[in-house]
């Protein structure tokens, strides 16, 4: 019986949402995960230093970590919510004020996905000069959604150009394609020095053909949109094979049963509960399971210059019935048997 351990794993890309959500998923992702990259898409968005605190302090407190009176930290389970900004055309000053809160920034295209209406409507390079020239001085990785209006097959190969702009234009700024899902978005890495990626589980996984190829699977509707076989095979090469510059970034993203299974399906994958153990089943079934440390955590904190506590997670090929839901929350592969189990967490 095979087994793998796997330090600190890191998801740097997570939505625990607010209120009885954020309750219900972020233990799911804290038990096997030392640490996130938590995503400020709420209502209204997390942009100023004071919503971003307070939001840190409600994670906190729906996994058991409080600070007493003397400011010492009692914990159920450790684990660090690495915050972000929702981007705006933000000042150096209040850059410099909120550095010490934030690991990144965050970039929606304004409307392109869940709470993105305040994002940005215009990649107008000059307006946004100040902020960016601010963000390569202070270390502030830029974590973008990369999606044009276009039709919803071509959003990402269109937005590669916006790429090009602004690794170019800011050659010390850390930028993150996030969740990319194309070959165009894997031939860039390489073309640029300052550009990086993550990739989700189920971009490793599906195509369009699963989502949409038969009746319609409205648990795996996600934005970006699954793409092409030829799309997949580019981002498992590159995970498989443990490429310096891409990092496990789950996208995990849930919604209310009712949301999804409903007409104006909300786009979201939920894969926080099983992602480890799934992704040990694809590694080892392409004999890459060795690389899987690399790609689950070190990259991830190489790239952000990150130091997560200690977590060894140990796992094991014994079957795992997926649960139907987790509160009111469908995961992927929902009554479903995977190959992969949680065997200990120290």
């Amino acid at each position: 019986m095979k087994e793998c351990t796997l330090l600190m794993p890191l998801d740097m890309h997570l939505h625990l949402r607010d209120g009885v959500m954020l309750e219900t998923v972020a233990p799911l992702t804290s038990y096997t995960f030392s640490g996130a990259l938590i995503m400020p898409n709420l209502v209204p968005p997390l942009t100023c230093k004071a919503d971003v605190i307070a939001y840190k302090k409600r994670i906190m407190s729906a996994l058991g970590q409080v600070e007493d009176v003397e400011a010492e930290l009692m914990m159920d389970d450790y684990f660090e919510p690495y915050m972000t900004l929702f981007y705006q055309n933000y000042d150096a000053k209040f850059l410099e004020d909120i550095q010490d809160e934030i690991t990144a920034i965050k970039l929606y295209p304004a409307g392109i996905t869940t709470n993105s209406d305040g994002g940005v409507s215009s990649f107008d390079i000059e307006q946004m000069r100040p902020t960016l020239e601010a963000m390569s001085r202070l270390n502030i990785p830029l974590c973008v959604h990369g999606e044009s209006e276009g039709f919803v097959m071509d959003r990402e190969a269109e937005f590669m150009s916006i790429y090009e702009l602004l690794a170019s234009n800011f050659p010390d700024l850390k930028i993150i394609m996030e969740h990319i899902t194309t070959k165009a978005a894997v031939d860039m890495l390489d073309k640029h020095k300052n550009l990086y990626a993550t990739i989700t589980l189920h971009h490793l996984l599906i195509t369009l053909d699963d989502v949409a190829g038969g009746m319609m699977q409205p648990h795996l509707f996600c934005k970006p949109i699954a793409k092409r076989p030829e799309d997949r095979e580019a981002l498992l090469h590159v995970a498989l094979n443990a490429h310096p510059k891409v990092m496990f970034g789950s996208d995990s993203a849930p919604h209310p049963q009712d949301k999804k299974e409903s007409c104006g399906c909300a786009a979201g994958v939920f894969s926080a509960p099983i992602a480890l153990q799934v992704l040990c089943e694809l590694f080892d079934k392409h004999d890459k399971l060795d690389n899987l440390q690399t790609f689950i955590s070190d990259n991830a904190q190489n790239i952000y210059g990150i130091c997560p506590e200690f977590k060894e997670v140990g796992l094991i090929e014994e079957d795992f019935e997926v649960p139907l839901k987790y509160g009111n929350v469908v995961p992927m592969y929902a009554g479903k048997t995977i190959k992969w189990s949680i065997e200990s967490v120290v």
